[in-house]
């Protein structure tokens, strides 16, 4: 199989699939139309890569409660012309902390994502805060119509959000097609653009949450979230098909997907049906690695991934957790900032903080057992694994919700992309498939269905588009020019400046 060495971009006249977009400014590519026009907005203001990004993830924190929000955290992948850096915006559980769970108060972890838009911003933002953060203040404080998969959340996740404070938040009383207003949200994204980013960590909005927190029983007080630090520091690199993937380091189970590319560079299987089987079995292999991700590190990507090419192992390994919201986004300077916003579980812990219109997200969640196990004062593994792709060409952003299906659907469509050849917005157009507990979960009409079959998967069909299959953000520079593409599944949207 050639290694095309880059990426393809098809002619985008009349598309079948979702088109690589090309702009002059910037591009900008998300987990809703919205969202995309509030990174163009700040593109053709004058703004970054980074400007777009946080103006983006912000109106997503106001559409998509139940996926993100400031209660919750954000990991990016930033590359300028010289290197690529990665952000940490996720906290640690409380100092006091001696109780852990996956829901309600005992499951909250020091909130990230403001600390994360603080680094972004004041190393790669040029606009003024209150510019980036003005569309997602309008729609908060003018409301925006709940979609059928918000209204479908809440029905979900109702008992929750009762049990934990939330009675009294207006989207419990709202179906879809209602307006939703949120004048907390819009204050709390206010006094982050008058007084600073770092300024959710001191002060009211800090007092709320170590309130609420409070009443529900929890550890954490206005201590942790002073302490918090957002770490930045240098990705994660391996080399394939003629470039370099960027990953996201530690806490992030990032490093997994470093370690499939290793292994399908050393298989490196003939065909399509060869290809897909062996991701699989790497993919399984490297889940078995996970609880080590935080400990290990780097040293991961040295582990071998021993699997049989011809037959299915059925280890199974990745868990079934769905949520997140992804953010993609380049600049004509040559800026790209690849991302993921997250409260983990829907609504996250389901701790409602009145006073500042947010839950808090439930990330202790994610421990598990051995290097990965529950304490105070520590981050869990996280699932958000956004990629950075950097070639002869240029450099691509590539993001996708899905939790453990992260790596799985990134790795899909960059092993289509550099080494199997396909154009980039075929690539992420293709039928998909996911390893999930026991089972391999496939896209219906996935062409390598029966090959796999053969081979011993358990398949687990699926319709088209099934929200297990992710939904990628992807944006970059294809020889300086800013391009963005956008997925067809959920209600993905890619926009140029």
């Amino acid at each position: 199989m050639a290694h095309t060495h880059g990426w393809r971009l098809a002619d985008s006249f009349s598309s079948a699939v979702r088109p690589a977009l090309l702009g002059s400014l910037g591009a900008v590519s998300a987990a809703h139309p919205l969202a995309v026009a509030a990174g163009q907005a700040a593109l053709f203001a004058g703004g970054s890569a980074a400007d777009a990004a946080i103006a983006a993830q912000a109106v997503l924190c106001v559409l998509c409660p139940d996926a993100c929000g400031l209660g919750g955290d954000m990991f990016a992948l930033v590359a300028d012309r010289a290197q690529t850096v990665a952000i940490n915006g996720a906290g640690t559980t409380p100092q006091d902390a001696t109780t852990f769970a996956d829901d309600g108060p005992h499951s909250v972890t020091v909130p990230g994502l403001a600390g994360g838009w603080a680094k972004l911003h004041r190393r790669w933002g040029r606009l003024p805060a209150a510019t980036v953060l003005a569309p997602a203040i309008r729609l908060a404080q003018d409301g925006h119509r709940v979609s059928p998969t918000l209204a479908a959340a809440v029905t979900a996740q109702r008992a929750r959000l009762l049990a934990h404070g939330a009675a009294a938040w207006s989207l419990l009383g709202l179906a879809a097609g209602d307006r939703l207003v949120q004048p907390e949200l819009a204050a709390l994204l206010r006094s982050l653009a008058h007084d600073g980013f770092d300024a959710f960590y001191t002060g009211a909005p800090a007092a709320a949450i170590a309130n609420a927190l409070a009443r529900q029983g929890g550890a954490m007080d206005r201590r942790d979230l002073a302490r918090h630090v957002t770490h930045i520091g240098p990705a994660l690199t391996v080399p394939y098909a003629g470039c370099a993937v960027a990953v996201q380091p530690p806490p992030t189970q990032g490093v997994l997907l470093g370690m499939v590319l290793k292994g399908m560079t050393a298989q490196a299987p003939a065909d399509d049906a060869g290809s897909d089987h062996t991701a699989v079995e790497l993919t399984e292999a490297a889940f078995a690695w996970r609880d080590d991700a935080a400990q290990l590190g780097a040293a991961l990507l040295d582990q071998p991934l021993p699997i049989d090419p011809q037959r299915a192992a059925r280890r199974g390994g990745p868990r079934a957790y769905l949520h997140t919201a992804g953010v993609a986004t380049a600049d004509a300077d040559g800026l790209v900032v690849s991302s993921l916003v997250s409260v983990f579980d829907d609504f996250g812990s389901c701790v409602f903080v009145p006073e500042l219109g947010i839950t808090l997200n439930n990330r202790a969640g994610g421990f598990t057992r051995g290097a990965n196990a529950p304490a105070a004062g520590k981050r869990p593994v996280h699932t958000l694994a956004p990629a950075l792709v950097r070639g002869p060409q240029g450099c691509l952003a590539l993001a996708t919700p899905g939790a453990d299906g992260q790596v799985q659907t990134l790795l899909q469509v960059i092993d289509r992309t550099l080494r199997r050849g396909h154009d980039l917005a075929s690539a992420i157009a293709a039928p998909r498939w996911r390893s999930e507990g026991a089972h391999l979960l496939i896209e219906e009409g996935h062409p390598q269905a029966a090959a796999l079959a053969r081979r011993g998967h358990a398949l687990a069909p699926l319709p088209p588009g099934q929200m297990r299959f992710g939904a990628v953000a992807c944006a970059g520079l294809s020889d300086g020019t800013p391009l963005a593409v956008a997925d067809w599944r959920r209600d993905s949207w890619a926009g140029v400046a």
